[in-house]
């Protein structure tokens, strides 16, 4: 198990060995949480199937300043080959990790320092559907050669009426890769709002 972190909490990204990491997966995962019995679970029907997308904004000078450097479901691959996501997961059942999104520093440019990775709900907006719903949300950064998990965070927050969450973000510090656990929900209802924070 690596490093459990809260929230705000920031860990550079080195190995147990001291070597620093630069080829990564960031697993993101989470559970649709059980509904109300009784009357309302013939709306519910039990657990809802709810389709969350993790995605990654890849930003320069700190800021997001290109729509081609968003990495998600309908882009599933960098032009740098630097980051690549494994696809989509269209409810969150099963255990472990729902998406994966694997990072390669060495391929990443010099000018993109900042690598921000957040999960919406597809269509929550209309499907009435939000993170509230959701349970036992987390994001881990694993190194890709050994599968060791350098860190972890767990959400444990309330994002009950939340459409979106800015779970942690990958950043450059001098010569050093760090990882900052956020964990902030907003009322996004699409990629497109939420960019709007990191531009």
């Amino acid at each position: 198990m690596g490093v459990s972190l809260k929230k705000g909490q920031k860990i550079n990204l080195v190995k147990s060995d001291g070597r620093k990491l630069t080829k990564l997966m960031v697993g993101l995962g989470w559970d649709a949480a059980e509904q109300p019995s009784g009357f309302f679970s013939r709306l519910f029907n039990g657990n809802v199937d709810i389709d969350c997308d993790a995605s990654v904004f890849m930003c320069k000078g700190g800021r997001f300043v290109d729509n081609d450097d968003l990495v998600y479901f309908g882009n599933l691959e960098h032009h740098t080959h630097a980051v690549k996501h494994m696809g989509d997961n269209l409810t969150g059942e099963g255990e472990g990790d729902d998406e994966e999104i694997f990072v390669d520093l060495t391929k990443l440019p010099s000018d993109y320092d900042k690598l921000i990775f957040v999960v919406n709900v597809y269509k929550g907006f209309e499907r009435k559907q939000h993170f509230g719903m959701i349970k036992n949300a987390f994001i881990r950064v694993v190194a890709n050669d050994t599968n060791e998990e350098i860190c972890r965070f767990n959400l444990t927050e309330d994002y009950s009426g939340k459409l979106a969450m800015i779970i942690g973000e990958v950043y450059k510090r001098g010569n050093d890769w760090k990882f900052n656990a956020i964990g902030n929900g907003t009322e996004d209802i699409n990629l497109t709002e939420l960019s709007k924070h990191f531009k």
